[in-house]
């Protein structure tokens, strides 16, 4: 073999060995991304269940119960279960509710001694129904008091109850003609006949209240369901339901709405107080 020869064969054997090299190298790249594929794949199966269990966990906690009531609008907190916005629903027993009071109203607060240890039986007839409760003057002579004046002045005539909470806390709160949640009678007054535990049974007839223990006035919830309310000072309790139960039951069946601007949740069928009479006990 000429040198001629010779160095063309050691070229040719140089080219063929470095084609060896590319096709390796080509074949070890798509290995590498195929690897890389099923890696990322696993990585997305694996967070789109991590994912969902986060989910499934968040959904399932319930909110806390027995937190203060909101300084700006006097009422028990409580997240309310998510609802349609509108209002159409058509409970049973249930006419359209009076437009909501315009006119200013206040009171001055009585005497206690106008309730001290009597008992009372207070007729609340809503656009729902009519609720009865018993009024206790003898552990909540102020409260009562205050219940029996404005009972009497025509305060709650056609007032909105504003505000259902269905989780957490289960109450339906009335006693403020405007509405709103922030109106008052003009007074306040502290609390009495807290329960010690701070629960409160179903049937409960309990103030409501801002931050401030002595701004009990005109606002009052009634308990559908056993509520825990931790506060160091508590909320008065001063009466119970003694027959009209189903009624708040209904209206807390057909849920909330979602909060609104103020804070509140309302019932999703309206319930408005028409007028409130209230009788002594006779033994």
């Amino acid at each position: 073999m000429s040198p001629i020869e010779r160095d063309r064969a050691r070229e040719k054997r140089r080219y063929e060995k470095y084609q060896t090299k590319l096709s390796m190298r080509e074949v070890e790249a798509r290995r590498n991304k195929q690897v890389l594929g099923i890696v990322l794949a696993v990585l997305l199966v694996i967070g789109g269940f991590v994912g969902v269990s986060l989910a499934m966990s968040k959904d399932s906690k319930t909110v806390a119960s027995g937190q203060p009531i909101g300084q700006a609008s006097g009422q028990p907190t409580g997240q309310a279960t998510p609802a349609p916005t509108t209002r159409a629903v058509s409970v049973a027993g249930c006419t359209a509710p009076p437009k909501v009071p315009t006119d200013k109203r206040t009171g001055t607060l009585p005497d206690k001694k106008t309730a001290a240890g009597k008992t009372f039986i207070a007729t609340v007839t809503t656009n729902c129904g009519v609720i009865t409760i018993e009024l206790d003057g003898t552990k909540a002579p102020q409260t009562v008091a205050s219940f029996l004046s404005l009972a009497k002045t025509g305060y709650w005539a056609d007032s909105p109850c504003h505000r259902l909470t269905t989780q957490g806390i289960f109450v339906l709160q009335c006693g403020d003609p405007t509405g709103t949640g922030g109106g008052t009678p003009g007074y306040g007054y502290g609390v009495e006949n807290a329960p010690a535990d701070f629960t409160f049974a179903p049937g409960t007839l309990a103030m409501a209240r801002t931050s401030d223990p002595k701004s009990n006035g005109g606002q009052f919830f009634i308990v559908y369901k056993q509520t825990v309310l931790q506060d160091a000072t508590g909320y008065s309790i001063f009466g119970k339901i003694t027959s009209g139960m189903d009624i708040v039951d209904k209206i807390a069946a057909a849920g909330a709405t979602p909060a609104d601007a103020s804070g509140n949740t309302a019932p999703l069928q309206p319930i408005s107080i028409l007028k409130v009479d209230v009788a002594e006990k006779k033994a």
